[in-house]
């Protein structure tokens, strides 16, 4: 499976879908009667006037989720495959991006993580983007709105600001008038949404916005044993591709190191953002996915044992959809 996915070949559009299919029909045959979609967080309710939760049937619901997700795998391999990340063209960020967005079952359904993988995204193309830009303020501006939009969809994507930065230190040379202007474009869409809030006699509620962000990080969070079980393959995977990275981190081009650099980052800030949310919920770490399927993608180009990782593959793969039908 593996090898079919190495080489750049349209045809692996095809077979994209029907894994992303295969990856999802265990739990379309037990779906359960009802499915709520939340796309924007409560304190931006005012924007979205209409009762929306339930407009989908289930079995609707997760198959508009396997359509974003295939757009979004396809937009994740052509971002990595324009920069040349890995080296050389290839379909295996789509491959893996699709295989982790079906790791859990609650990633199956639309939610406001999936969403927000879009902005996520585009956040990458313009990021990659600062390391050749002459002039990034437009660009930093564009950034800071879009994680105030995606702040509205899902508040822990706030911490996706932090993402801009990070980038600004490695790609560029400290310019404050970039850090300011980031700060001035997230601004400006909360600067919208007081005035909604003051023109619907709500204002004073405006500042509860910002009170998750001082909640404690917390002591343990509850998992099912399940959850642990199918990470070990995924944590396998990305311990190897670290060994990788490290045996070709000087051969490879700055941009590409600082691209890494800068995925490990955004990492830690989608896994470590989850305590904003009032209550844990599984799905928040689709937000992960997308530097996973990148690091997971590397390994997977550069692994040279082809019994070892068309077997974690398929262990992975397996275990994937097994948990799928064992589940309720």
């Amino acid at each position: 499976m593996i090898n079919l996915f190495r080489t750049y070949n349209p045809l692996n559009v095809i077979w994209l879908a029907v894994l992303l299919l295969a990856l999802r029909m265990g739990y379309l045959i037990q779906v359960p009667e009802k499915l709520e979609f939340i796309f924007v967080e409560p304190f931006a309710r005012l924007l979205v006037p209409v009762k929306y939760e339930y407009a989908f049937s289930p079995a609707l619901n997760v198959l508009l989720a396997a359509v974003l997700v295939f757009v979004q795998a396809l937009l994740v391999n052509s971002l990595i495959n324009h920069h040349n990340l890995l080296g050389k063209p290839t379909f295996l960020p789509a491959l893996m991006y699709i295989t982790l967005s079906g790791l859990f079952t609650p990633f199956l359904t639309l939610s406001a993580p999936l969403i927000g993988n879009f902005l996520l995204i585009w956040m990458l193309f313009k990021l990659i983007n600062l390391y050749k830009s002459e002039d990034a303020k437009s660009t930093v501006y564009d950034l800071g709105l879009i994680v105030a939009v995606g702040s509205l969809v899902y508040f822990p994507f706030i911490y996706l600001f932090l993402a801009i930065w990070i980038a600004l230190v490695i790609f560029r040379p400290i310019n404050w008038r970039e850090w300011v202007i980031s700060v001035l474009g997230y601004a400006t869409v909360f600067f919208f949404l007081a005035v909604i809030y003051y023109l619907n006699d709500t204002l004073p509620r405006f500042k509860g916005i910002w009170l998750p962000l001082g909640k404690r990080f917390p002591d343990h969070i509850s998992i099912t044993s399940y959850t642990y079980l199918l990470l070990v393959p995924v944590i396998v995977i990305l311990v190897l591709c670290v060994f990788k990275l490290q045996q070709n981190f000087f051969k490879s081009y700055i941009q590409t190191r600082k691209t890494f650099q800068l995925l490990f980052f955004i990492l830690l800030i989608t896994a470590l953002s989850f305590y904003v949310n009032p209550e844990f919920r599984l799905n928040h770490f689709l937000l992960c996915t997308v530097p996973v399927a990148v690091f997971s993608a590397y390994y997977f180009l550069y692994a040279s044992k082809r019994w070892f990782y068309e077997t974690l593959y398929l262990l992975l793969f397996i275990s994937i959809i097994y948990f799928q039908f064992n589940k309720f």
